[in-house]
């Protein structure tokens, strides 16, 4: 049978009741719970306490704990920076764009457990996704193009960031034994000299440089693969 689309949005939100809480204030004290403990630590109970509330009581106002995270997810999209597409050119808007998506997952990672696996029909979430298709517009892409577009740059940043937040997860930047490694990529890849040698010259003592400098280039590849099929469409008419 099919499942039919529910929403946290698709209902009207309830009137605080005499404990005087609000939407706003219940959607920041999880987002707090999130950034100090991660998604696992989040329940319904702990916050409420951290309200002053009893857990009941944040069903005035959310049915579930997915509604929940549907308004976290929204205030997320609300954090990421993007300017109006009349006031930079759709490369610095989408430069711009990814690079704030990349800040504010790192900062917020727990998003990356939600993005789609919850709908994104939030105010902020439309607000950002009719952004960038103004400035795919813009630039010059056409129906469908203007979407898929813009799904390759979300796509791309997620594919570079995602894999840091795991890393993270797994391991500290204490815990790596940058050495250790060496050894064991010598004893592994010893019938590979050519790789070892490379990956020794061009592996970076600092990790954050390294993936700065990857998200740099994939970024520029991304953008001059969207540039060189506008110019595709532009010459075929």
């Amino acid at each position: 049978m099919t499942k039919q689309f529910a929403s946290v949005w698709t209902k009207q939100p309830r009137q605080p009741k005499a404990s005087g809480l609000r939407r706003e204030q219940i959607i920041a004290a999880a987002v707090e719970i999130l950034d100090a403990e991660g998604l696992e630590s989040l329940s319904m109970r702990k916050l409420g306490a951290k309200l002053g509330a009893g857990a009941t009581s944040l069903y005035w106002y959310v049915a579930n704990k997915d509604e929940l995270l549907e308004l976290v997810l929204d205030e997320f999209w609300g954090m990421v920076q993007i300017p109006e597409p009349e006031q930079a050119s759709w490369r610095e808007l989408l430069t711009t764009f990814a690079y704030s998506l990349r800040a504010t997952i790192r900062a917020h990672p727990w998003m990356s457990s939600l993005v789609g696996q919850l709908p994104s029909v939030g105010p902020n979430s439309l607000r950002l996704s009719d952004r960038l298709r103004r400035a795919f517009v813009e630039a010059g892409f056409r129906r469908v193009d203007i979407y898929l577009a813009s799904a390759t740059v979300l796509c791309y940043v997620l594919g570079q960031v995602i894999p840091e937040i795991a890393w993270a997860k797994a391991y500290s930047a204490d815990e790596i034994d940058a050495d250790g490694v060496l050894r064991v990529m010598d004893e592994l890849a010893g019938d590979y000299p050519e790789l070892l040698a490379d990956y020794r010259a061009t592996t970076s003592t600092d990790p954050e440089v390294g993936r700065a400098l990857a998200f740099d280039f994939g970024l520029l590849c991304v953008m001059d693969g969207l540039q060189a099929r506008l110019r595709d469409m532009s010459e075929s008419g």
